[in-house]
């Protein structure tokens, strides 16, 4: 019996060593070598921490401070940080030495986390996976093409579907798609709108539409009845339904997919992401009816037609596998149900108090807060003087005082929209949800009192906005 030899370079990297002498350069590194206006942007919001560790729906900085994540990743950890199940996991595939990606082979695991992921998708049938949301996006517009013959994908306006060129196609947003033309002939309609959809469909060129349950953007819900009858509509007309689940999936909004809070819905296609990972390796899946697969794979010379370099390695395959068996054996679906209405009812409750809010809404743990014009005279002067600077600036600056006030962590939820988005780790409970309410409420009281650090760093905020027009 020999002894293995010392891997090479294994005296030479050591990564706590590295981190130790070289973390403090974070932003640094950022700035100089990826993209440069991400510290700047950071640094203008106050958002430029240290974080060092991290578990569950919390992180903490170098002082120790705790912080609460009602972010996730923006939904990529579901389970929060560092899931011990999902840990495990991990070591157990990377100790098991498998061979992996070898290509020509078929491996175990791909085919144990598609079943697995089938039995929570009645009416799906196969499964792709690939590497992210954007490419589970990108297969399922593909297999659309492919499989009705023709080329055009319709998409909701202010839709967020992946930032790649056929992604980025389907992406309801000007500012993601301005100067990354010319795009697939794709065309935007209004979400909840059946007239619109039918004019199009009719034309006899639509492959699909796709569509986001509940949007990222704004959290806007489709209405309801809205789903099922633009599947008939589209079966109708040889049409498919493409899901985005990819934010709203695996139990975010209080089921495990979206479209399954309205009964009879049936898509030909759903596009999963994010949370599978286990906050871990990044995955993406898009799931399919069995008809649609056979013909984009229709003889063995399209074995390879669709494939993907990465996809159904062993290490994601593992991360969603595990991610499953937490979601069944911790009953997370309820729990999301659960804490969601909490979470979404208190915050209702504060809308006749604070005249600056006017909405909250949403399922499950994807809750939207809207601010919107106060009636006071000394309120709507400031409102107006952020609104005629760029609007969206007041929802910033909530963001900044839960966050350096209180150790909460959120967001907007898109651009130029005065909407904040919770989407925090789905294991979250009642303690948390009385920590953001109470920040919520002191942030709010502040806000209203018409004076104080808010409206102090929201004239930082107008003059940063005229300075970048």
């Amino acid at each position: 019996m020999t002894t293995a030899e010392p891997a090479v370079g294994a005296e030479t990297f050591d990564l706590g060593r590295l981190l130790a002498e070289r973390g403090a350069e974070r932003y640094e590194l950022h700035a100089r070598y990826l993209n440069h206006q991400l510290p700047r942007m950071l640094r203008t919001i106050g958002f430029d921490k240290a974080y060092e560790r991290a578990e569950g729906a919390h992180f903490w900085d170098a002082d120790g401070n705790d912080y609460l994540d009602m972010l996730a990743g923006f939904g990529v950890m579901g389970l929060g940080r560092h899931h011990p199940v999902v840990r495990k996991a991990l070591h157990d595939v990377l100790d098991a030495s498998l061979a992996d990606l070898t290509r020509f082979d078929c491996q175990p695991l791909p085919g144990l986390l598609a079943e697995r992921l089938l039995t929570h998708s009645p009416h799906l049938d196969r499964v792709f996976f690939g590497n992210s949301g954007t490419e589970a996006v990108e297969t399922a517009l593909k297999f659309a093409r492919y499989a009705t013959g023709r080329p055009r994908v319709l998409y909701c306006a202010h839709a967020f579907h992946g930032l790649t060129t056929g992604a980025l196609s389907v992406n309801g947003e000007s500012g993601f798609r301005d100067g990354f033309a010319p795009l697939l002939p794709d065309t935007a309609v209004p979400l909840g709108d059946l007239d619109a959809l039918a004019r199009e469909v009719k034309k006899g060129d639509v492959a699909a539409l796709v569509v986001e349950p509940i949007q990222g953007k704004g959290v806007h819900e489709a209405p309801p009845g809205y789903l099922r009858a633009a599947q008939e509509l589209l079966h109708r007309h040889k049409a498919l339904l493409i899901a985005d689940e990819v934010q709203t999936g695996l139990g975010r909004t209080g089921d495990f997919y979206a479209y399954q809070h309205e009964d009879g819905v049936e898509p030909d296609l759903v596009c999963v992401a994010k949370a599978l990972s286990g906050g871990y390796v990044p995955v993406g899946a898009t799931l399919g009816k069995d008809w649609i697969f056979k013909k984009v794979y229709s003889s063995i010379d399209r074995v390879l037609v669709h494939s993907a370099s990465f996809g159904s390695n062993a290490q994601a395959m593992a991360a969603g596998l595990a991610v499953l068996s937490v979601m069944d054996d911790e009953k997370i679906v309820a729990g999301v149900r659960a804490t969601g209405e909490l979470l979404k009812s208190r915050l209702a409750a504060l809308i006749d108090k604070y005249e600056l809010l006017s909405d909250v809404r949403g399922r499950g743990l994807m809750i939207g807060i809207e601010f919107g014009r106060p009636k006071s005279l000394a309120l709507r002067s400031r409102w107006a003087m952020l609104q005629a600077a760029r609007k969206g600036l007041f929802a910033q600056m909530v963001v900044v005082p839960l966050l350096q006030r209180h150790r909460i962590l959120t967001q907007v939820s898109g651009d130029h929209v005065e909407v904040i988005k919770l989407i925090p780790p789905l294991v979250i409970g009642e303690r948390d949800v009385d920590r953001f309410v109470d920040a919520f409420t002191d942030v709010m009281d502040d806000a209203h009192s018409g004076s104080g650090l808010m409206w102090d760093f929201g004239k930082t905020l107008v003059k940063q906005a005229v300075a970048n027009r």
